[in-house]
């Protein structure tokens, strides 16, 4: 009966089936699952050819990387093996011996290093021993010998941005700490590590969600799905529709079958956004760890990886620069979901939670150097601009030192809280005052390489570099009115001018091409009759454009050019006090020739470019040519230290910098300060953007910044100790009258040394205190006057022109008698006085 019934129930879905409609119907759902299956196909294939293709060429763009330059390790450095190997890891090695950049063992007491066949070095591997956080040995594996100090790899500054300015730091799965491992997987996909791809508890958990609040806001995707929506569905990021979710499906399935957990977590660490730092897209968490808190990810901590892991829900509205009291408050939900997941203790989260969110300082300005890479980067695409370097993978070794980097970006933030201060003070009057901005240049002064670089305080809201701006340097300039003026000790002038030479400081009236020129002093306070030493080191202004004058504009301008200065300059009086526009960079070359005994070195940026294969395509030369003799250069050095010691410099000293050094301190619109010491120059401008007066000298706005440089400089092996400026062959020091510029005499109540190129010291005794006779002022071109007390020698010193060797000739003393004037006069005597003037002026002119 059951069976009849059977037969009757499915009667009318047999003739139904054999009716010519039902036929049709069968004929259509049999041609839909055909159609539906070539479809599935045809996106299977598609999307595995994608996968295939992307996971073949390269799932990341093939960017330039950016190198610093090495970093020299020597013994008794205060470092441990810890952070050798961070640095090493920054460089790119690992402990697997495949890594072709090099790879690194650990011992207890030491790291075993061996460079790679892309290594920046020649394979020469070596052991670094380390005792009490300080390197006990240095032992090189090529021959087992001993070595005083050791290169380490040069670390990555940065990858060359993309097109899109995103930057990143590729990171494999086991550079990741567990601690982010942890906090990510408890922020995104909890289950990550046990599923296949998709997790159904979510996707039914964020549909109740969504129906129960009625609104679509619950994501459901695990991070298969989201590896598979950044990779390899960029371009359809932002489309939200049932092609791109069934793409996001296939291409899910397909990577949970070709790749391990750990391999699409890796790709997820090094893509997913994480929001954006001035102008550039942060992607990935190697990045973010240099961005967010200055360090390699795998010195994370607890907090900081909660951190990075809360931004990747919203990067923009808990960015933890912008909006920091979200970030910590979103930090402190992922903390609470590892307590849940088990990864942590009741202990962790709690001290976790209560500390505070700590940033790096400067963000990306103290680790990628955004101003000069764009330096890095214009110059290759001038030079090479039928090589893509955004698109090939070329390793482009800089000059940059990083840590040096690191204390310019500290140096310009401390620095500049000084001029925020002071202009606040103005804006309380005056609204309109813009905010000041600033640039440091540090170059090494042998080489000429740009070892740090500030080209603004914030690069996300200024991409401008000021160490390219022209503007006027003021007073930083004189130092080569008076290497012109020194010079004439070699050139056979009539008028010799050293250290002693006295000039008048008055109001003066300069005529120049029928017109007038008169500068004024800061402050319009004169000082009469001043040495040369004097007058540079309080950098007065009539005085400069006297000596100016004296020597020819024209051999200033001469000197300037040749010291790299910009073809702009002309010969006229302004000059004289730095009238004429340059850049920071050229100035800080510019000084190469006083901390480089004369010598001019071209300041760079690029040592070496190396293409994807190995192969070398640029090495720099550099450009040097000798500008000033050394005696004369000496001399400067000389005459700058006092700037330092009594002039307008003297606040460096004040701030604690005591190592040797020299500089200038400049004032025009904006604050300058140029110095140097053996082993470094820094200049650093402070100005606004649209060239308005800043209204503070370069001592209040520029020179804080290069003292705080400095001194943090001065902690690191390469910049620490730098020696005292040596005098070359061919300078005397004799103890002079600073008053009357001749040999003090014991009856002089005060008495200084001072420097003189050899023969043209003074060798008459001071007539003010008990000498006679005339003032003996030597040099090169007539034959002697045999002087009252008696003529110094004929020395035999080093003369050196530009670009040719030194030689050691001899040539007669000369001797100028210039009268002895009588002391000045009592007040109630005016026109003596003035005569008195005038004829100090008159022998001068």
């Amino acid at each position: 009966m059951a069976v009849r019934v059977q037969v009757r129930n499915r009667a009318p879905l047999v003739r139904f089936l054999l009716h010519p409609a039902g036929k049709t119907m069968v004929a259509a759902l049999v041609a839909l699952l055909i159609l539906s299956g070539g479809v599935f196909t045809y996106y299977y294939v598609k999307f595995s050819r994608l996968i295939e293709q992307r996971l073949a060429t390269g799932v990341f763009p093939n960017t330039s990387k950016i190198f610093a330059a090495p970093r020299t390790i020597g013994m008794g450095d205060e470092t441990t093996v810890a952070e050798i190997v961070s640095q090493l890891r920054r460089s790119g090695y690992s402990e697997s011996r495949s890594n072709r950049m090099g790879w690194y063992h650990v011992r207890p007491d030491a790291v075993e290093i061996f460079p790679g066949p892309d290594s920046y070095f020649d394979n020469e591997a070596g052991v670094i021993k380390v005792n009490g956080n300080r390197v006990a040995g240095i032992i090189s594996l090529r021959d087992n010998t001993e070595r005083t100090q050791y290169l380490l790899e040069p670390e990555l500054v940065t990858n060359l941005f993309d097109r899109k300015r995103e930057k990143r730091r590729l990171v494999k799965f086991a550079d990741i700490p567990k601690v982010l491992v942890d906090a990510v997987v408890s922020a995104e996909d909890k289950r990550f590590f046990q599923h296949s791809g998709f997790d159904p508890l979510r996707v039914l958990k964020a549909a109740y969600i969504d129906v129960k609040e009625r609104k679509n806001a619950q994501g459901a995707s695990t991070v298969s799905m989201q590896v598979a929506r950044l990779v390899w569905l960029d371009d359809e990021r932002m489309q939200r529709t049932w092609r791109r979710k069934l793409a996001e499906i296939m291409i899910t399935l397909q990577l949970e079958q070709r790749l391990t957990k750990e391999e699409i977590f890796e790709f997820y660490a090094n893509q997913v956004p994480l929001g954006q730092r001035g102008s550039f897209g942060i992607s990935g968490f190697g990045e973010a760890a240099q961005v967010f808190f200055g360090k390699d990810i795998s010195r994370l901590t607890l907090p900081e990886a909660a951190t990075i892991a809360g931004v990747i829900h919203a990067p923009s509205a808990t960015n933890p620069f912008r909006r920091p009291e979200r970030a910590r408050n979103r930090r402190n939900v992922v903390l609470g979901l590892m307590r849940e997941n088990g990864f942590i203790s009741d202990q962790q989260y709690a001290e976790a939670a209560a500390s505070p969110l700590v940033l790096a300082h400067s963000g990306m300005e103290a680790t990628d150097a955004p101003y000069f890479v764009d330096l890095v980067n214009e110059e290759v695409q001038d030079q090479f601009q039928d090589k893509d370097f955004q698109a090939n993978s070329y390793r482009i070794y800089s000059t940059i030192d990083v840590n040096l980097q690191r204390a310019a970006a500290e140096a310009v933030r401390v620095g500049l809280a000084e001029t925020d201060a002071a202009l606040a003070r103005r804006r309380a009057r005056n609204p309109k005052v813009p905010e000041a901005q600033a640039a440091l240049v540090a170059l090494d002064p042998q080489t000429g390489e740009i070892k740090a670089l500030i080209g603004g305080r914030n690069y996300g809201a200024s991409q401008l570099n000021r160490a390219l701006a022209k503007r006027q340097p003021g007073s930083a300039f004189k130092p080569f009115v008076y290497a012109a003026a020194l010079n004439t000790a070699l050139e056979g002038a009539a008028r010799v001018i050293t250290p002693a030479s006295t000039l008048v400081d008055e109001p003066t009236t300069f005529w120049f091409d029928n017109k007038p020129y008169e500068p004024n002093n800061f402050r319009s306070k004169f000082h009469g009759l001043v040495t040369v030493r004097e007058a540079l080191a309080d950098s007065m202004n009539v005085p400069t454009v006297k000596l100016a004058e004296m020597v020819g504009y024209g051999a200033v301008e001469e000197l300037a050019k040749k010291a790299g200065m910009n073809y702009n300059i002309q010969a006229t009086p302004a000059i004289a006090l730095g009238a004429y526009e340059v850049t920071p960079i050229e100035v800080a070359g510019a000084y190469t020739i006083f901390a480089n005994q004369g010598l001019y070195v071209k300041p760079n940026w690029i040592k070496y470019i190396r293409d994807d294969r190995g192969q070398s395509i640029y090495e720099y030369r550099a450009v040097k040519r000798q500008v000033l003799d050394p005696r004369v250069a000496y001399l400067m050095v000389d005459l700058l230290e006092e700037v330092l010691r009594s002039g307008t410099g003297a606040g460096v000293r004040a701030r604690g910098f005591n190592l040797p050094a020299a500089g200038k301190t400049g004032t025009s619109h904006d604050g300058w300060f140029a110095g140097f010491t053996s082993k470094l120059i820094c200049v650093v401008w402070v100005g606004f953007d649209d060239n308005e007066e800043l209204h503070l000298e370069g001592a209040h706005s520029a020179l804080p910044i290069w003292a705080e440089f400095m001194k943090r400089a001065a902690q690191y092996r390469e910049y620490r100790n730098p020696k005292p400026f040596d005098p070359p062959e061919g300078v005397v020091s004799v103890e002079i009258d600073p008053t009357s510029g001749e040999l003090a005499t014991s009856a002089c109540p005060t008495r200084r040394a001072e420097e003189f190129i050899a023969g043209t010291q003074p060798v008459a005794m001071c007539h003010v205190h008990g000498g006679g006779g005339s003032m003996q002022v030597a040099g090169w071109d007539t034959q002697p006057v045999e002087p009252a007390t008696g003529a110094a020698p004929a020395a035999t010193v080093p003369v050196q022109s530009a670009g040719s060797p030194p030689a050691m000739i001899n040539r007669p003393p000369m001797s100028v008698a210039i009268p002895v004037q009588p002391p000045p006069q009592p007040p109630e005597q005016p026109k003596k006085k003035k005569g008195l003037f005038g004829r100090i002026r008159d022998i001068f002119k």
